[in-house]
């Protein structure tokens, strides 16, 4: 990593939170590293940005900013306020407190931001740790992002395409293997709890657990078996086969 390389740090957890305070302190020694990142919790914002009303950015140092907006705001505040006379040489989303894999990709406010990056042409990707719990340690994970972005230095990737990687949880062993994968499958048996408030109003939980497929070489088998996952993503959902198949009927109004 040139020591001239000046880098992009964000997340959906929060400027606090363990994952990108570690990950701002191993980059720091390498590169010129900038942090913008929520004030608050942002996970599941996916990649919305906050149109109905103002944005705030309060500035923490000379290189950390919080705002009280999703990832994809703090890309863009950042690109449009700390970038504007040059961008950022990379983008990096994490490290998150819990996985981003399979069709939870499209949920994920950490690989929002990555995606904003690769709409701006801007190299990208998203960091995330599975089956974390707090208290985890992240400086090893950090370490290992480290050293990942020092050796796909020479791969020329096309800034339309993004990275999402995923290293299984901390268990204090070394992380030792890394697998190029494709997006898993998982199933969600989605729950809708009804509450009632003390003043007689209801409100609702959404929540439920993810029943994984068994699916070679996809994210989760990777992770499940101990090693890094990284999944190449485009943003483009365009689905060709199906665009020759509606073709051939001819569709007339």
């Amino acid at each position: 990593m040139s020591k001239m390389q000046r880098i992009l740090i964000t997340n959906d957890d929060g400027y606090f939170s363990d994952g990108i305070c570690a990950l701002f302190k191993e980059l720091s020694k390498r590169a010129e590293v900038f942090m913008v990142a929520p004030d608050r919790e942002q996970s599941a914002s996916s990649h919305s940005l906050t149109l109905n009303r103002p944005l705030r950015m309060q500035k923490l140092d000379k290189f950390r900013y919080a705002t009280d907006g999703t990832p994809t705001d703090c890309v863009m505040l950042a690109i449009h306020l700390l970038f504007k006379h040059r961008k950022p040489d990379m983008i990096i989303s994490g490290i998150n407190h819990g996985a981003n894999m399979g069709d939870d990709v499209t949920y994920s406010g950490t690989v929002a931001a990555a995606i904003e990056g690769s709409i701006l042409r801007i190299p990208s990707m998203a960091v995330s740790m599975a089956n974390y719990v707090p208290g985890t340690p992240m400086q090893r994970a950090a370490r290992v992002v480290a050293k990942l972005i020092k050796e796909l230095e020479n791969v020329k990737l096309d800034p339309s395409t993004f990275l999402n990687i995923n290293l299984p949880v901390d268990d204090g062993r070394p992380y030792k293997k890394v697998k190029l994968t494709r997006l898993g499958m998982r199933q969600y048996k989605d729950i809708v709890i009804h509450k009632t408030d003390p003043r007689g109003k209801p409100y609702y939980w959404i929540g439920g657990r993810p029943k994984w497929k068994s699916v070679s070489g996809s994210d989760f088998e990777a992770v499940q078996r101990r090693a890094i996952s990284i999944t190449p993503l485009r943003l483009n959902f365009s689905d060709t086969d199906a665009l020759v198949q509606l073709k051939d009927f001819k569709l007339k109004l």
